[in-house]
């Protein structure tokens, strides 16, 4: 290269050098100005030095940035230490930055001497920097996991051939008797066989509200399962073949924020002859909130059922708008019931429909009881020009149920508008954010355990809870365990809702813009917590220093007071662990004869602003029904939320990512999977869950393999062949880990999103695996129909 072309190379990165410095000056003083990192400053100080020299062709440069370089590498040492993710940002841009200096630096050298001086410098950084994130590499692998202290004896029924009912059982064990499959040879399985239901979305609309979420039943030989507008599929187990189709004719207009049908029932009446009519039968909810049952051989609807095969569950809900009101999970059964909550649209307004509970005859389909709350009197179906108590809050996960004690367990969500608790009656704030246990037979509550007081914080319970054998030094002890959103694992007896572990009452942040609201204090689990600690400015990320020092600024912007930050009106605050977890509605898996829960979790902060009624408004923030232009809902889900009624609307940055790039603020990983000891609660191992390869600035997939860990919606299924079987991650994968060491064995790219829980079964002598691949568009994965098998070779 002649020395005209090198000088205007040196003149091009000299100008580079010097735009970057003078914004980390500038932004670095607004942080300074917040209380945040003075490294910033510091640093654009002698970026614009560094910048000025080389302009001058002076070698001098080359040395300011070098210096600026390793105080770089030092600063991020003593901030992060070796945190691999947490040094990308801090790192990776100046090391680049420091090789196109460098490689100036022999047409600065006035010497040969000062040429091979430069090239050292480039040696020595390099093998520090390699150092640093070998170092990374080697903290960051996993510890060699201590054994499971053992289960407590197994006495409940669990999944084995057949898997009867969403959770495996109506205990939620998630666990499988199943063996076939064991580490050793999982890295055979293949795929046996792949269906597409064909519920596609026939709109746009329709394609940013879909999210086929279904776990598939299986029993005796048939294989049954739901599409998102709520289909009706009966298959062979050992093909895929379609036995039966019955089709509900869903409007697109009852969509809620998401099509989905996460599950159906499986009913076999306990007196009828095998060749009875609907002696067995499969129920589900619908969108538009019906009932429905049809016989399990042949999809006709049982004509016993309700009028024709079906019941309308909105009796007595009094006004809602299409998809305000509709079923999404799988209903359970204990006891002859029909146990099923609804989907209420929150954060539109505060009178919304009722969140009553329903129990239903699962042979006549005639309304048992009903358990309204503020109405506990009101059991049978409100009186005409009534309807049951609005506002209230909700059942949307599916429920667990002990057929022993005739109870189930209520995950109970939040009142209608999630972040103003003002308006909320006593009963609701007695409720919400509870498991509530009812006796099957009445409706009547037996217990109520609250897992967060008068919650504002979107923390409603959407994890089904899981029915266990407690081990303790007095013996087994019929016990739920309960995940909860905001991290925590209590364990309750099941009988009457007290704890097992210990539960601490510890005090909270006060203040918000309803401070006589907050509860100075809440329930802590000593047990088991998902959440990680608190958020600090060392927390953010992005992809090179200047998005990292973006991320401080908002961060120091932001009220934060730690975990349970009430909400506030002047500017964001943040909230940590966001509304989408801890744990979700996927919940936990259970290996009972191990003694190991399974747990799934995200890890992401929310970046909200609560905004004021006359601002929503002129924004055209409208409840469900009410949106202009004919829109079938208003605003993306916990996003531009009208709560209607109260004083504010709410703005949830569920995401909460940089305008430009795209990328998250706070560092992976966003999401993990973690193994815990059932007796002790003590953490076996926890590793990220989810790669990097669909993840990347601007939108760009990186197709690296690296595990970031990823958001994540839908549950693990725990083997007896000691295998854990995940999808729920954004990068389309499904794995198979090793239940006792944490490690994928095996993983398969599914044709969409797998946002769904797998399950497992035996058919002509074979296991199987099988997940829906349907995507999701809350989780921006792709959308599809595809119900994929997998099973060893013949």
């Amino acid at each position: 290269m002649n020395g005209k072309a090198s000088g205007w190379l040196v003149k091009a990165l000299a100008v580079m050098v010097l735009l970057i410095g003078l914004t980390i000056l500038a932004g670095g003083a607004w942080l300074i100005a917040l209380g945040g990192s003075p490294y910033y400053l510091l640093a654009g100080l002698g970026l614009i030095l560094s910048g000025l020299l080389l302009a001058r062709r002076r070698l001098a440069g080359v040395w300011v940035y070098a210096v600026v370089f390793l105080a770089t590498l030092a600063w991020a040492l003593w901030e992060v230490g070796f945190e691999g993710w947490a040094l990308v940002p801090r790192l990776v841009g100046p090391a680049v930055l420091l090789v196109l200096i460098l490689a100036c630096a022999r047409a600065l050298a006035a010497t040969p001497g000062q040429a091979r001086a430069a090239l050292a410098v480039l040696g020595v950084s390099t093998l520090l920097l390699a150092g640093t994130f070998g170092g990374a590499l080697l903290a960051g692998r996993a510890l060699s996991a201590p054994p499971p202290s053992g289960g407590a004896g197994v006495t409940s029924t669990l999944a084995g051939a057949d898997w009867p009912a969403y959770g495996g059982t109506h205990g939620a064990q998630r666990y499988s008797r199943l063996d076939q499959i064991t580490p050793a040879n999982v890295g055979r399985l293949e795929r046996a066989w792949l269906i597409h239901t064909g519920d596609m979305p026939r709109t746009e609309a329709a394609r940013k509200m879909y999210g086929a979420e279904t776990t598939p039943l299986k029993v005796g030989d048939t294989l049954y399962l739901c599409t998102p507008k709520n289909v009706l599929i009966a298959l062979d187990p050992t093909t895929g073949a379609t036995r039966w189709r019955y089709d509900p004719k869903v409007p697109d207009a009852n969509i809620p924020y998401t099509a989905a049908c996460r599950g159906v029932s499986y009913y076999a009446m306990p007196s009828a002859h095998p060749a009875q009519v609907c002696a067995t039968r499969i129920i589900e909810g619908t969108l538009d909130a019906r009932l429905i049952a049809v016989d399990a051989n042949t999809g006709l609807p049982c004509a016993d059922f309700g009028f024709g095969g079906q019941v309308d569950t909105a009796q007595g809900i009094g006004e809602h708008a299409a998809g305000m009101f509709s079923i999404t999970s799988a209903p359970t059964i204990v006891r002859g019931v029909i146990v099923t909550g609804h989907q209420v649209l929150d954060g539109q307004k505060r009178d919304a429909p009722s969140g009553v509970i329903q129990g239903y005859d699962a042979v006549t389909g005639k309304l048992r009881w009903a358990w309204d709350m503020a109405r506990p009197d009101l059991a049978a179906a409100p009186p005409p020009g009534q309807s049951w108590t609005r506002g209230t809050p909700n059942m949307w996960t599916t429920a667990s149920g002990d057929e022993a004690l005739g109870l189930v367990y209520l995950p109970l969500g939040n009142s209608a508008v999630d972040y103003w608790s003002s308006l909320r009656s006593p009963a609701e704030k007695a409720h919400s954010t509870s498991l509530v246990a009812l006796d099957v037979t009445t409706g009547k509550p037996v217990w109520s355990f609250q897992a967060v007081h008068n919650d504002v914080w979107d923390y409603d319970l959407g994890s089904q809870a899981t029915l266990v054998d407690f081990p303790t030094q007095a013996g087994a002890v019929p016990a739920v365990i309960l995940p909860g959103k905001q991290g925590d694992l209590y364990v309750l007896d099941r009988r009457t809702g007290k704890p097992l572990t210990e539960v601490e009452e510890r005090k909270v942040p006060q203040g918000g813009v309803e401070p006589n609201e907050r509860s100075p204090t809440q329930p802590f689990s000593l047990f088991h917590t998902l959440r990680k600690p608190d958020l600090t400015e060392k927390s953010m990320w992005g992809m090179s220093p200047i998005d990292q020092m973006i991320c401080r600024i908002q961060f120091r912007r932001a009220t934060y007071k730690g975990f349970y930050t009430p909400p506030e009106a002047k500017g964001r605050y943040i909230e940590y662990p966001g509304y989408n977890g801890g744990s979700d509605w996927g919940g936990v898996a259970l290996d009972p004869v191990r003694g190991v829960i399974v747990a799934n979790y995200n890890d992401m902060p929310n970046y909200n602003r609560l905004v004021p009624r006359a601002e929503a408004d002129k924004k055209g923030w409208t409840p469900r029904g009410q949106a202009r232009g004919g829109a079938m809902k208003a605003g993306a889900e916990g996003a531009g939320d009208p709560q209607a009624g109260a004083p504010y609307a709410i703005d949830v940055n569920a995401g909460w990512r940089l305008p430009l790039t795209g990328l998250l603020c706070k560092q992976p990983p966003y999401g993990g999977l973690r193994a815990i000891d059932l007796k002790t609660g003590k953490t076996l191992w926890d590793r990220p869950l989810g790669s990097a390869r669909r993840n990347g600035p601007f939108g760009i997939a990186s197709h690296l393999p690296v595990e970031i860990g990823t958001p994540n919606n839908g549950g693990a299924v725990v083997t007896a062949g000691g295998l854990i079987f995940v999808a729920a991650t954004t990068d389309n994968l499904i794995r198979a880990i090793d239940l006792r060491t944490g490690k994928t064995v095996w993983q398969d790219t599914l044709p969409a999103g797998g946002q769904a829980t797998p399950m497992t079964y035996m058919a002509d002598g074979r296991q199987y695996v099988v997940v829906m691949a349907g995507g999701h568009h809350f989780m921006e994965t792709p959308i599809g129909d595809a119900l994929v098998a997998y099973a060893l070779p013949r």
